[in-house]
């Protein structure tokens, strides 16, 4: 868990990396220079990531430096924000594409290591869920299954075909690893969330949740989201991601796909524009090839299945005054909604809310009750990804684009009703 520091850095060199250019500017003056405040366009920014010039900061380094300079200044001196989340999510699946077999085989169905996978979209291709896994009795998943192939492993391979002329195949059975497989793509369909939960539970003894079990009744919470560092919390309406727009994801360049399950792009928000509940979302996709095992865990919650837990970093370019000072927005200023999910109803009692600060202190007050709280998340992953993704920045080794259209507007949160 990561609270933020009460002391404010008292140099620039404690600020974060920092080019030698940019330290002497902080030096010399803390006055605003003429044309510092104005607007900046995708154009100027990547012509100064080309020069070797753009002035990158983690989303906390940033922050510290409003503090210190103030919101003119720190904007002034910045380009790119980069925000970061590393939570869980069962909502993904796998998309293998498979090589021809002698004699062709087409596939109808295949099990990966045990895991039921789904045949479709043509004769080599294979999809398989991140999450379930509950009734099983290896307890696993797609999200092992990843975990295992990232690592060096090999996995049994069994499927049946459905015997055309043209593949007559009927059976195949063989080993397959990373190298064995042409192509493939790990699918979130909901990578980024605008806000996160507290979740809490009413019923007495543990209940399982999607974040781990909690104890009841109102015994703990668990709070999905980062706060303030977070990619949707540091901006807001995730307005500068839509279809094309690349985020970092394991270690790979990912790209968003568009609105990603349930996505509500018109939530209660704050003043500041923050949202006061998840929000909107993005699904993005990267290629299998390009993941990283230090920034992908494969788990399993008792009473709930698999889920995989990935670190995504974003870059939110500071266009103008406004989106920087979202960015600058902290977690005494951020809330969260405090739900019970004990009842398994599609609306969950809401039970007020508390701040990112808050949670993070480890105890919160609901009503007027004290419970012990920790993070479903990995602060830890996070910072890693986001220190990767400030020097890919600086390097000019991932790229800087704004999206060509925004997400939708209209929300894919639709219930079904019977």
């Amino acid at each position: 868990m990561t609270r933020e520091s009460p002391s404010e850095p008292e140099s620039p060199g404690l600020i974060g990396p920092v080019g030698s250019a940019m330290h002497n500017r902080l030096q010399s003056s803390h006055s605003i220079e003429p044309g510092d405040a104005l607007p900046r366009s995708e154009t100027q920014l990547c012509e100064r990531q080309r020069a070797g010039e753009l002035r990158v900061r983690s989303a906390a380094d940033f922050r510290a430096l409003v503090r210190e300079r103030g919101l003119e200044r720190a904007y002034a001196i910045t380009d790119v924000v980069v925000a970061a989340d590393a939570g869980f999510t069962d909502q993904a699946s796998l998309h293998l594409s498979l090589g021809p077999t002698d004699p062709p085989i087409r596939l109808r169905e295949a099990r990966l290591d045990g895991v039921q996978g789904l045949a479709s979209g043509g004769a080599g291709e294979l999809v398989l869920p991140v999450g379930g896994g509950l009734g099983e009795p290896a307890r696993h998943s797609g999200a092992q299954l990843l975990g295992a192939l990232l690592a060096g492993g090999a996995l049994a391979f069994d499927a049946g075909g459905e015997g055309t002329p043209s593949h007559p195949r009927r059976d195949l059975h063989t080993e397959l690893n990373l190298e064995r497989i042409g192509g493939g793509r790990l699918l979130l369909h909901r990578a980024i969330a605008e806000n996160g939960v507290a979740a809490v539970s009413s019923a007495a003894g543990l209940c399982a949740s999607p974040w781990g079990p909690l104890l009841g009744p109102y015994g703990t919470a668990l709070w999905s989201c980062g706060g303030a560092g977070s990619i949707g919390l540091t901006m807001p309406g995730l307005t500068l991601l839509g279809p094309g727009s690349p985020v970092l994801v394991a270690g790979g360049i990912g790209w968003v796909l568009g609105a990603g399950s349930g996505h509500q792009p018109g939530p209660r928000r704050q003043r500041s524009g923050h949202a006061l509940t998840p929000g909107a979302t993005a699904a993005v996709s990267v290629d299998l090839h390009s993941l990283e095992g230090r920034w992908l865990r494969p788990c399993f919650f008792a009473g709930h299945g698999c889920a995989l837990l990935v670190a995504i970093a974003a870059p939110v370019p500071l266009l103008d005054l406004e989106v920087a000072r979202r960015a600058a927005t902290g977690p005494d200023e951020l809330e969260a909604p405090v739900l019970d999910v004990a009842i398994p109803r599609r609306i969950k009692p809401a039970l007020g809310s508390v701040s990112y600060a808050q949670l993070a202190s480890g105890r919160i007050v609901v009503g007027e009750r004290e419970l012990r709280c920790a993070p479903a998340h990995s602060p830890r992953m996070a910072a890693e990804i986001t220190a990767e993704l400030v020097s890919r920045l600086e390097g000019n080794r991932f790229p800087i684009r704004l999206p060509v259209m925004p997400l939708a507007s209209q929300p894919t949160l639709l219930p079904i009703d019977s």
